[in-house]
């Protein structure tokens, strides 16, 4: 684990020596983009469909006869924004994103791809990691923002059409206890879920070993250990944070 922690730490030290190769990485940054954000928004929006509906009727459940009802908008909105919007997206994107960029980069690596970057001076960190860790930074907080809009929305299309609501009571209970810093706090979690994501990822590629066998270890070892990164990364957010 130590020394995982070390090449990871090594990794990361270099990717930001690498920001000086601006030619290098500034033309593959709105490919990785995509590819990171764009690709990942079905899986997304799929996921916080169903997150919304979800909440609305449970939240409806336990607080029947005790609680108001707009409180389904109270519980919705915070959970959402609060933690399964982001930590729900980030699992998902973990699998999806980290998984393709292991991949990707192991079959460089037991290729010979990268090996041919090196012996021709050209920078692979610049080039292979870089640009998809600064894709990961940027698409990550999107994506989660269309979630968590998602999430609420059908939350909202639920408690209208199932609960028996108005819109006036779901957004009352919306607002009731909304702050900004909501909004920031899931920004700070999706920002580091997209980092970790894209750099444990880029390692576990860059240090495949023995072909084929070793592509597929390195791909299961970036999701669980990036899986396990965002959790981590969501309770010591929520300590110091909250």
């Amino acid at each position: 684990m130590a020394a995982g922690v070390g090449r990871w730490g090594g990794l990361t030290a270099e990717t930001v020596r690498s920001v000086k190769h601006v030619d290098v990485w500034s033309r593959l940054l709105l490919q990785q983009m995509a590819k990171i954000g764009l690709d990942s928004v079905p899986i997304a929006v799929f996921i916080a469909v169903f997150t919304g509906i979800v909440l609305s009727l449970q939240a409806s459940y336990t607080f029947t006869g005790a609680v108001p009802l707009y409180f389904v908008g109270v519980l919705v909105g915070k959970t959402m924004m609060l933690e399964l919007g982001p930590v729900l997206t980030g699992l998902a994107l973990s699998g999806r994103v980290g998984a393709n960029i292991a991949a990707e980069l192991g079959t460089m690596r037991v290729t010979e791809q990268i090996d041919a970057l090196e012996t021709m001076a050209y920078p692979p960190v610049a080039y292979l990691v870089l640009p998809r860790v600064l894709a990961g930074i940027i698409m990550f907080p999107v994506v989660t923002a269309l979630a968590i809009a998602v999430g609420i929305g059908s939350g909202w299309i639920t408690a209208l059409q199932l609960l028996d609501m108005s819109t006036p009571e779901f957004v009352r209970g919306l607002t009731l206890f909304f702050e900004p810093f909501d909004v920031t706090f899931a920004f700070i979690k999706a920002t580091s879920f997209g980092f970790v994501v894209t750099t444990i990822g880029c390692l576990f590629g860059f240090h495949t070993r023995g072909g084929a066998e070793g592509v597929g270890k390195s791909t299961t070892q970036a999701v669980v250990v990036s899986s396990m990164a965002i959790l981590v990364l969501d309770a010591f957010w929520a300590v110091t944070l909250l």
